[in-house]
């Protein structure tokens, strides 16, 4: 899904233009990006289970001139492109994952994690959305970081993947959104500098100024303002966590964080304006950990309207949540078996690409033109053919099917039941449905007359 059909294909549009020292490097990438697209589960043999192409993949990964950062750089530059296009505020994402290569013993140089007995990567990631409506718009950034003995200081992996999103245009409005790992001076000192805006959730209870002219602890701080108004958000399940609606209420106020007498890291100044968001839940489920977040933002907040579009702002968050999990579950990048950090790292760039192409798959159908732009506009022919087959037999005609009508019959597909009480089919669902997909693709032949049947 996504633009199939459009020339240049996907493939193309990013890496038609990489410098690889061979023009026939460039095609071999080209190619084997969109057919990664096609077929992105599974391991190696299975997204390319032809062998001349999986010997031409392995034989591109272990090029010199084929690394992370060359399919990065090029991967991302599209995502400026899409968010100058966006309508109304972008979001940037930021969090880190760990990649676990614990076995891959012909790498003994993997940095540390969770408790020092695993090894592997951690993969710093930035991934842009659009605030209102949650459409993935790409990849902007991805790091590799191998901690170190002793561990790294993490604080500058933030700072290093704000350097590389740019700012927004003239008239235009990016928020770069993160964790409580996010909450750091210094990243934010950058920031303000930087004149990008953040919304982050706050973790250190340091000293912050008032308006008139005390100080106070963020924390004991916000807990103290008078509630603004409440309003009930969607809580996404987790590990532990069923998914549900709580109630909650929002306090904010302007303030200042100031500069430690001492700063750590790289500190310039002390950050001029902030404002507090205090979310808390309202008379929560019994025996349910109750939701509350203490966010600090650069965006003004005037009234409560204010206050709860930064709350949602964060609430999005999941979603890089959800593009980790494409690149681990959806896309294999931790099964993979390299012998070499050339060949891994490149490969693991060009996965996780394409896990971010699952996700704005699921986008599609959300679109406010899905129910009346066929869906052969922007998938491939014979998917919506092999689709159509499968779903409606010989009643419908592949040109006659919507976007949002395949969106729901690949969800069918992947076990999603299309019954309006279950809202639309999520990613995983849809990844399932694909991939079913491509084998009726393959293995059915449509009749050449004009109807699926």
């Amino acid at each position: 899904m996504d633009g199939q059909t459009t020339a240049p294909s996907w493939g193309a549009d990013l890496f038609g233009a990489v410098e690889l020292g061979d023009a026939r490097r460039t095609k071999r990438l080209v190619r084997i990006a969109d057919r990664l697209r096609r077929h992105p589960g599974g391991t190696l043999p299975d997204k390319l289970s032809r062998p001349a192409d999986l010997k031409a993949f392995y034989d591109l990964m272990n090029t010199d001139t084929v690394t992370h950062a060359v399919l990065i750089t090029a991967a991302a530059a599209a995502t400026p492109r899409a968010m100058a296009d966006a309508t109304g505020t972008v979001l940037l994402l930021a969090d880190a994952t760990e990649l676990d290569y614990s076995g891959l013993a012909s790498i003994p140089t993997r940095g540390r994690l969770g408790n020092g007995k695993q090894r592997g990567d951690m993969a710093h990631n930035v991934l842009a959305i659009v605030a209102d409506t949650r459409e993935v718009l790409g990849l902007a950034y991805q790091h590799l970081v191998e901690r170190a003995e002793p561990a790294d200081r993490e604080s500058r992996w933030w700072k290093e993947a704000s350097e590389h999103p740019p700012v927004a245009p003239a008239g235009k409005r990016s928020v770069e959104v993160g964790d409580r790992g996010a909450d750091v001076l210094e990243f934010l000192d950058y920031l303000e500098r930087a004149g990008k805006q953040y919304l982050v959730r706050a973790r250190h209870n340091r000293r912050i100024g008032l308006e008139n002219g005390t100080s106070a602890e963020p924390f004991d701080y916000a807990r103290s303002l008078p509630e603004g108004g409440r309003r009930t958000v969607e809580v996404p399940p987790a590990a532990g966590r069923e998914g549900r609606t709580a109630t909650v209420a929002v306090s904010w106020a302007k303030v200042s964080l100031k500069r430690p007498a001492q700063p750590r890291g790289e500190v310039k100044s002390a950050l001029s304006t902030t404002w507090v968001v205090w979310v808390r839940e309202v008379d929560p489920p019994a025996g349910v950990e109750p939701l509350e977040w203490v966010l600090l933002t650069d965006v003004p907040v005037g009234d409560a309207a204010d206050a709860f579009e930064r709350v949602d702002g964060y609430a999005v968050r999941w979603v890089i949540e959800e593009s980790h999990e494409g690149m681990k579950t959806g896309c294999g990048v931790e099964p993979l078996r390299f012998t070499t950090e050339a060949a891994l790292h490149p490969t693991i760039a060009l996965l996780s690409v394409t896990a971010v192409t699952r996700l704005r798959s699921r986008d599609l159908g959300r679109r406010s033109d899905a129910a009346t732009t066929p869906a052969v506009t922007v998938v491939d022919p014979t998917l919506v053919a092999a689709l159509c087959w499968w779903r409606w037999e010989s009643s419908r005609t592949p040109e006659s099917v919507t976007v949002a009508e395949f969106v729901l019959a690949v969800g069918r597909l992947g076990g999603h039941q299309n019954r309006k009480h279950d809202g639309p089919p999520g990613w995983l669902t849809l990844w399932r449905g694909w991939m079913k997909l491509q084998l009726k693709a393959e293995v059915t032949s449509p009749p050449p007359a004009k109807r699926c049947g």
